[in-house]
């Protein structure tokens, strides 16, 4: 019995769900609303994708329903991720477990996708827009700004609001909604945070290797430790990410939340640490005293903001003073006052929940034929490679299963 299957969004999971689902007997379509697929996945990993992870811990990846997500996770659908990039051609370039097409650039996994898409006869259609979706007896009616296409079987595979930055433009939850499904708040993640102080003009454009500890009501809840930038309204980088999404749920549930920095996680005791610089350095100034330790830029703006002067030396510094600092070095009060939106968001917490889809071929539970894939479902994960991996697996596991003729 031939179908007709479409798949609504031209992204990782989108493209991926739609060559699982073509075959001989099926008619597949994609309807993607930007000018060209895959566009999203040619800025991860700073241009080079970073598309897999050997190390793989269901830690790494979140939902509100961590036991349904365990049973998505599994080593059977990562072997067959890593199998179906190898038959694509993909040949890996392995960095710290990080998995990076050899020849570094994203555009060499976009263009093996789609090199794929057109061997297999799936149509796309782009800069196209859904305005609705229905279900109408066996079909479904999805209206575009282009057409109206009647499919037997539907793929959503639209993403989050996540780099978006006009999200009213993204009606993707509300056509999930309208057939019944039920969506977690959507907040960004993997994100960059802001804060208040005098500092942070100065500090601004500053990269270092800092331990973060993430605070909520007071309660320590999570600590990161690598590198950060130093921006003119926060922070910044991989281990600022990795703590952006219990730093969103904290805000959206009203909650106070602040990081202390560590500017020298290396050193135990940074009070022993700046004797012993004394007493071999001599009568240094603080600032000299510093210097070969941290950056001469974060050096000058954390004296500032003690307002101690660079020229003054530590030994004439009084104990409030010392205290002051050694505080200042290790744990670096920065409250948080809000995240950076969507539109530098990475991912997005929240979604579609996982008790809405049968986990093991993105069925929905709501709506015969529908299946839902990818970032626009209740899961995300941390940096390292951890999200495209989700899209892959699910995009697989409904791609698969919408080509078989029952659901």
């Amino acid at each position: 019995m031939r179908m007709k299957i479409v798949v609504i969004g031209g992204g990782a999971s989108g493209i991926v769900s739609a060559i699982h689902a073509k075959t001989k007997e099926n008619e597949v379509l994609v309807l993607e609303r930007e000018k060209e697929c895959l566009k999203k996945l040619l800025k991860t990993g700073n241009g080079r994708c970073n598309y897999y992870n050997e190390n793989q811990k269901i830690e790494y990846y979140h939902s509100s329903n961590q036991a349904l997500l365990n049973d998505i996770i599994t080593k059977e659908n990562l072997e067959n991720v890593l199998q179906f990039f190898k038959e694509l051609g993909i040949f890996p370039r392995k960095r710290d477990g990080y998995y990076y097409p050899n020849s570094n650039q994203a555009v060499s996994i976009k263009n093996a996708f789609l090199l794929k898409v057109k061997e297999l006869g799936i149509k796309v259609i782009t800069d196209c827009r859904v305005t609705s979706l229905e279900k109408k007896e066996n079909q479904f009616v999805i209206k575009t700004n282009h057409q109206k296409v009647v499919a037997d079987k539907v793929i959503v595979s639209t993403g989050s609001f996540a780099s978006f930055s006009n999200i009213k433009e993204i009606n993707s939850y509300q056509l999930l909604e309208n057939l019944g499904h039920h969506i977690r708040p959507v907040l960004p993640s993997l994100v960059q945070l802001k804060g208040k102080g005098p500092y942070l003009k100065d500090w601004a454009g500053i990269r270092t290797q800092v331990k973060l500890s993430l605070y909520e009501n007071k309660s320590l809840i999570k600590e990161e430790e690598g590198e950060i930038q130093l921006t003119n309204y926060g922070i910044s980088g991989i281990c600022t990410f990795n703590i952006s999404r219990e730093v969103s749920l904290g805000l959206y549930q009203h909650h106070s939340m602040k990081v202390e920095i560590d500017f020298l996680p290396m050193i135990d005791r940074i009070e022993d640490f700046l004797e012993e610089r004394y007493h071999l350095l001599g009568n240094r100034t603080c600032y000299n005293l510093l210097e070969g330790v941290l950056s001469p830029k974060l050096i000058a703006t954390l004296l500032t903001n003690l307002s101690i002067p660079p020229s003054k030396k530590y030994k004439e510094l009084t104990k409030i003073e010392k205290n002051q600092l050694f505080m200042t070095l290790k744990k670096f009060s920065f409250p948080i006052v809000a995240t950076n939106d969507f539109s530098s968001a990475q991912v997005a917490v929240g979604g579609v929940f996982l008790e809405e889809v049968d986990i093991q071929t993105m069925a929905s539970l709501k709506v015969k034929n529908l299946y839902i894939t990818g970032e626009v479902l209740d899961v995300d994960g941390i940096c390292g490679g951890y999200n495209l991996t989700f899209a892959w697996i699910s995009g697989m596991l409904a791609g698969r299963s919408a080509s078989s003729d029952s659901n």
